[in-house]
């Protein structure tokens, strides 16, 4: 049976990178926000140790271990495919590098007929997000935002010997390639600040859970989106695990699914949004047949390279033990 709960203007499925943000954002003018997170909160203290995330990477409470299928691209493998299932989602487990990306793929998303995705359109809510800790470009980097982006305060000798190679080879050093020109040899950015991670949940939701028109729901679960026609109207999530409790919260005026790039498309079909023949096949009522929801997913794989030194500390000797703990 399920249990109907309070109404909210904005309900948000997703608790993550950015559910978070999204959050603090449509609360700021007083709109109800309810945000529902399938995860726990973001509590283990290895979530905010940067060093914790080999161990939360793979973690069975708050990842989801994702796996792709076998193919001839790696040689009949199945690669780990992980995606945080946390208050911050991945920005809670992942390696804390900061990248927005080629400002030339935004372009050719806007040039398909994506209005309000070039990349100059979307640079002043990058530089709203960020606080640049260290140098940067104003014109292109914030320094107010919420979100700390520092450089390492290391260089490892391997790394920059790596860095060297390049410009031997003719790729140019480029200190910040979140800047104007995003092509070049460097050193990681990082979401870091004073020794901690800062998360998305750290970053946007301390102040926002504070507000009373904001309510952050851990450990639920949506099962679907509710229709009337086409219009989304609300979600029905589980509280506390799949024997849980049957719930409903309505939206008044959205519905937000920022549930990851696997569980939003998952979310969609079996909420009748998806190619009209597969959810015919799985016997979900179509609500609206969009061919492309759960199709043509590109990701790049981590290829890690491996070396071996002398006389030389490296990460995987300061990531384990007693450094770690």
């Amino acid at each position: 049976m399920t249990s109907v709960s309070e109404v909210f203007d904005y309900v948000i499925v997703g608790g993550g990178t950015a559910g978070a943000l999204l959050t603090k954002r449509l609360s700021e003018d007083g709109s109800s926000v309810c945000l529902l997170e399938a995860g726990p909160p973001d509590l283990s203290p290895f979530i905010h140790i940067p060093a914790g995330y080999i161990k939360n990477v793979y973690s069975k409470t708050l990842t989801w271990n994702f796996e792709t299928e076998p193919g001839p691209g790696t040689a009949g493998r199945s690669v780990s495919l992980p995606q945080g299932r946390v208050l911050g989602g991945s920005s809670s487990i992942n390696g804390l590098n900061y990248n927005r990306g080629q400002s030339s793929d935004f372009d050719h998303w806007a040039g398909l007929g994506n209005s309000g995705w070039s990349y100059k359109e979307v640079l002043p809510y990058f530089r709203r997000t960020e606080r640049r800790i260290g140098a940067g470009d104003p014109a292109y980097r914030g320094g107010e935002g919420e979100l700390p982006i520092s450089d390492l305060d290391w260089h490892h000798p391997v790394s920059e010997a790596f860095i060297e190679g390049a410009l031997e080879l003719g790729i140019p050093r480029n200190p910040d390639y979140n800047g104007e020109v995003q092509d070049g040899a460097g050193y990681f950015q990082r979401t870091i600040h004073k020794g901690w991670r800062i998360s998305s949940a750290r970053a946007f939701l301390g102040s926002a859970r504070k507000r009373p028109n904001v309510s952050i729901r851990t450990h639920a679960q949506a099962t679907s989106i509710a229709f009337e026609g086409k219009r989304a109207t609300g979600v029905r999530y589980v509280k506390g695990g799949p024997a849980g409790q049957s719930m409903f919260v309505q939206a008044l005026r959205e519905v937000i699914v920022s549930a990851g790039t696997i569980n939003s498309a998952k979310l969609l079909q079996i909420s009748g949004v998806g190619p009209a023949a597969l959810l015919s096949e799985l016997n979900v009522p179509l609500v609206t047949n969009l061919p492309g929801v759960g199709q043509k997913l590109r990701d790049h794989y981590a290829v890690r390279m491996v070396s071996r030194v002398k006389n030389i500390r490296t990460i995987n000797n300061m990531a384990q033990g007693p450094p770690l703990l």
